[in-house]
C-alpha cells in the first residue's frame, strides 16, 4: 500500500471507523485516538496491511484493543489523567436518540455490544462479525438477537422515562 493508497483508505474509512469504536465505547473523545493510534501503527504496518484482506477490520480491532488496554490502566489507576491535552473541538450537539442510543449500549454487556455495533452500525454481515471477534457465527446469531431485545427494552424504559 503506497502513500496515496493510505491516504485514500484513511479519508475513506477514519470517521466511520471512529463512529463504530465510538458505539462501542461511548467516548468520543477517547475513539478519536484509539483510532488515530490505530492508524498510525497501520501505516507501520501498510506491507501487511496490503497483503490483508480487510483492512478497515484491522484498524477497528487494533482502535477497539487499545481503547480495552486504555480503560484496564485508567481503571487500575496507573495512568493519571492527562491534563495535557488541550480543550475538547467543537463538535454539534447529538441529538436525544443518538444520546439515548449510545447510554443504552453502554449498558450492554460488552459482547453483545461489540455485536450489535458492528453488525448493524458497521453494516458486517455475521460471518465477517464471526471472523472479527473469533467466535462461531451461531454465537454472534445469539448475541445479536439477546442485545437487540435488551436494547429494545433499554430503549422503551428511556421512552417511557421521558414522557413520564
Amino acid at each position: 500500500m503506497d502513500e496515496r493508497e493510505f491516504d485514500d483508505f484513511y479519508l475513506a474509512s477514519f470517521q466511520r471507523i471512529t463512529a463504530q469504536v465510538y458505539a462501542m465505547i461511548g467516548n468520543r473523545d477517547e475513539a478519536q485516538e484509539c483510532v488515530q493510534e490505530a492508524f498510525a501503527r497501520a501505516w507501520a504496518h501498510r506491507r501487511k496491511l496490503d497483503r490483508a484482506e480487510h483492512p478497515e477490520a484491522w484498524v477497528r480491532t487494533t482502535a477497539y484493543r487499545l481503547a480495552v488496554s486504555r480503560w484496564r490502566r485508567t481503571v487500575r489507576g496507573r495512568r493519571p489523567v492527562d491534563r495535557a491535552l488541550g480543550a475538547p473541538t467543537e463538535a454539534a450537539a447529538p441529538s436525544e436518540s443518538h444520546v439515548a442510543l449510545v447510554a443504552a449500549l453502554k449498558r450492554l454487556p460488552e459482547a453483545q455490544r461489540q455485536a450489535l455495533v458492528l453488525h448493524h452500525i458497521a453494516d458486517l454481515p455475521v460471518h465477517d462479525v464471526a471472523r472479527e471477534v473469533g467466535v462461531p457465527e451461531g454465537t454472534i446469531k445469539a448475541r445479536l438477537s439477546r442485545g437487540r431485545a435488551a436494547l429494545a427494552a433499554l430503549l422503551a424504559d428511556e421512552e417511557g422515562l421521558s414522557h413520564a
